[in-house]
């Protein structure tokens, strides 16, 4: 059984005119989210073994802040740019492609894209806010065979719903 942690990346400043939206930095907010997930992930025994990242700078910071909160090994991140701007289809073959067996595995990138996908392992559509975080368990030897609908959703949680630290 494989575990698939789908992250959408943290809140972003929009403070920054002229700046291209790929370079967008992480607000306030997400600074304080990001690693709160992290800490989510640990205590929950989600901690990831590796973790593919859109390369927008917000994605990038949101993974780094997570899996240093959650524990997770050195060297976990993996950027890929075909998750900026990614469709719920091609982060599905990007997981399928990377991933290999590795579990956790953790996916830092975009809506609509997350949201999308979120929605296929739910059933039903639900807002997945920055930060926003999906636990499912794949029945699959390998990522090649992650297929949504026959997933197990084990946890959905956005930030508010957890303690401030």
């Amino acid at each position: 059984m494989l575990r698939l942690l789908l992250l959408r990346h943290a809140k972003s400043a929009w403070n920054h005119p002229g700046l291209r939206d790929h370079d967008r930095p992480l607000a306030p907010r997400g600074l304080r989210d990001a690693p709160r997930m992290g800490r989510y992930l640990r205590k929950q025994g989600f901690v990831p073994a590796a973790a593919l990242v859109s390369t927008a700078v917000r994605a990038r910071t949101t993974a780094e802040l997570a899996l240093e909160a959650a524990g997770a090994p050195p060297g976990a991140l993996t950027l890929v740019p075909d998750l900026y701007g990614s469709s719920p289809d091609e982060i599905v073959e990007i997981v399928a492609a990377e991933g290999g067996s590795t579990s956790p595995l953790l996916v830092v990138a975009h809506n609509p894209g997350m949201e999308d996908l979120a929605a296929r392992f739910l059933g039903r559509y639900a807002h997945f806010p920055t930060a926003a975080l999906l636990v499912a368990r794949a029945p699959a030897p390998d990522w090649a065979g992650l297929s949504p609908a026959k997933a197990t959703v084990d946890a959905f949680v956005r930030p508010r719903e957890l303690p401030r630290d």
